[in-house]
Order: structure tokens, then C-alpha cells, then sequence
């Protein structure tokens, strides 16, 4: 038995360490925080917070006064992931097949915030003999934002496994390329370039399906997932969410309040995406690809995730499988209905 003045001591002793971490904590609350994205107009909700400075809005709303955000774009996910596992960067918005790599390999370590968009992927191809997953051939090349790990890689694992059998998931691996999207919609407009098929993300599969001769739709994601996939969503690790919990917090809301902005003034958002990233489609090109099917699914909640998560359980790529999204998604966004 513990006797009284040894549980006294005991409880002291938590207490002043619970007071240093908390104290710890509140020393790393960072004032400037480094967040990434990809080209792209699923991102356009980060495109808003920007531009708006919800996050340090929101922050400053929550007792956090003075932050600072800055924003950086990567051409593939792999390398935001690198940056974020290296410390260089905060947050990420970027794919579901990255996040569920990193909170798999870190055990947990690495954790989803909330979703900002779950909009139609296209495996585009100029190739007129590619008119079906199975058209593809030892020779074709596929550009995709990552081997193996992208959102697009992992949907043509899927596919293939549809169309060959389930222990033939990988048999198009060879045929992918890593290649950004804006430097793959360039080499499938080149009529003498290699990669006549591209995976591509929107405005891209949109552009390349009206400029390129001969472009058509191969696959759509919608399809081989059953539904909407969440490509876009924020997440960090989870050492930067224990020690800014208010900035976390601040990030939920101000991707709500941007995806109810995007929905109320689509034409506004439309013009603050191409004020920040300097796209020159038209105002009026970018309003026609949101009015296409799937296009407005800019929603907090994770969609479609565990059958990803369920497929790379499958194939051995995760060597634990996630019993639910909650998993690895911070409690912060434990109150939605994701899937």
C-alpha cells in the first residue's frame, strides 16, 4: 500500500509534470505556420483561406492572436510529405493514399485534420487505342502525381484489380510515371511525347479533354471507388496538433467557412483561384468544369477513405489496417459523418 504522503508526492510529481508539458506545449505554439498544397482547382478551398486569412482569423477567434500562414505548392504529394515528416512544413493538403502511408509508417504519428474536396479524377488518354484499362499495354505510360502512393497510382491498383482479379492490383505499377500535373497536361498535348495517358485532377483532365486531339476519358475515379473520394484534406503531425490544438481548430473552420464561401459565390472563389495561383483559364472555363458532375464536392467530412484504406490493407501496402476513419483523423473532425 501507498501510503498518504507518498500519494501526495506522487500526484505532486504528475502535476508538475503535467504543468511542464502543458508549459512545453504552449512554448511550441507556433506563430508561423507552413502549409502545402498541389496545383490544382481541387484545392480551391485552401485558395480561399488564403486569400481570406481564415486560418488567422479563426486562430485569432480562438484566443491565438498573430499567426502567420504561408503557403507553398508542390507538384506531388511525395515531396509534401517528405517536408512534413522533415519538419520543414506544418500541414499538408494533399491526398488520401499519402495520409494513410504516413499515419501508417508513423504508427499514428501523422493524422488528418478535416477534408476540403472530393472532386472527379479522369485517367485522360490521346492514345486511340486506350479506350479501357485493359487497352493499356507493357509499353503505355501512365503519368500519375506519384508512383504508387498518389491518389491516382492507388485508383489504377483498383482498377486493375477489377479488371484482372484482385492479386493483379499492381500489374500496371511498371506503366506509371511520376510527373506533376501541369507538366503532365504538356507532355499529352505534345503529339511526340511518350506519355500519351495521364490520371489527371481537375482543371487538367478538363483542359486536356477540349484541347488535346484525340483526348478522351479512359476511367473516372467515381467509378472505381463506388462514390466520391476525398483527394483533398489537411493533416499534420500529431506532436504539431498536441502543441497547437487552437490552430488545428482554426484550420476546421476556416475550411468550412471556405467551402460555404465556394458554394454561396462560386464566381468569386473562381477569381481568387486565379488570382493566387495565376492560372490563365477563363473565368468562364473554370465555372463550366465545376458545373460538371461531381464537381462541387467540397465537404469536411472524409469520403470514400476506408475503401482505400481497405484496399491498401489488402495488397500489404498498410501493415496495420485502420479499424475506422477515426483513426487517422485527429478528434477534431471526429463529430462528421465520414466514410
Amino acid at each position: 500500500m501507498i501510503h498518504s504522503p507518498t500519494r501526495r508526492a506522487l500526484a505532486a510529481g504528475f502535476l508538475a509534470a503535467g504543468l511542464l508539458a502543458s508549459g512545453s506545449a504552449r512554448a511550441q505554439q507556433k506563430s508561423d505556420v507552413a502549409i502545402t498544397r498541389q496545383p490544382g482547382i481541387i484545392y480551391l478551398p485552401t485558395h480561399v483561406i488564403e486569400k481570406q486569412g481564415l486560418i488567422e482569423k479563426h486562430a485569432e477567434r480562438l484566443g491565438v492572436p498573430g499567426v502567420k500562414t504561408k503557403w507553398l505548392t508542390f507538384t506531388g504529394g511525395g515531396s509534401q510529405t517528405d517536408a512534413l515528416l522533415a519538419g520543414n512544413v506544418d500541414i499538408v493538403n494533399t491526398g488520401t493514399g499519402n495520409l494513410l502511408l504516413l499515419w501508417d509508417r508513423t504508427r499514428g504519428g501523422v493524422k488528418g485534420i478535416v477534408a476540403t474536396s472530393a472532386l472527379p479524377l479522369l485517367l485522360v488518354s490521346r492514345d486511340p487505342k486506350i479506350r479501357t484499362i485493359k487497352d493499356i499495354g507493357p509499353g503505355d505510360k501512365v503519368a500519375v502525381p506519384t508512383v504508387k502512393v498518389s491518389t491516382q497510382a492507388i485508383l489504377l491498383q483498383m482498377a486493375a484489380g477489377e479488371a484482372y482479379g484482385a492479386d493483379q492490383s499492381g500489374r500496371l505499377d511498371a506503366n506509371t510515371v511520376q510527373l506533376g500535373h501541369p507538366d503532365a497536361a504538356i507532355a499529352l498535348a505534345n503529339p511526340t511525347h511518350e506519355i500519351k495517358t495521364h490520371f489527371a485532377a481537375p482543371p487538367f483532365q478538363y483542359v486536356e479533354l477540349r484541347t488535346v486531339p484525340g483526348a478522351h476519358i479512359v476511367a473516372r475515379s467515381p467509378d472505381i471507388i463506388g462514390g466520391p473520394l476525398t483527394q483533398g484534406q489537411f493533416f499534420t503531425t500529431t506532436k504539431f496538433a498536441d502543441a497547437n490544438p487552437k490552430i488545428v481548430q482554426a484550420v476546421r473552420a476556416a475550411s468550412e467557412e471556405a467551402q460555404a464561401f465556394i458554394r454561396r459565390d462560386t464566381r468569386k472563389a473562381v477569381e481568387i483561384y486565379r488570382e493566387v495561383t495565376g492560372d490563365k483559364t477563363s473565368v468562364e472555363d473554370l465555372l463550366s468544369y465545376l458545373a460538371e458532375p461531381g464537381m462541387m464536392e467540397f465537404n469536411l467530412q472524409p469520403q470514400g477513405t476506408m475503401r482505400f484504406a481497405e484496399h491498401l490493407g489488402r495488397i500489404g501496402t498498410l501493415r496495420t489496417k485502420p479499424k475506422a476513419w477515426t483513426d487517422y483523423y485527429l478528434p477534431v473532425a471526429h463529430d462528421l459523418s465520414g466514410s
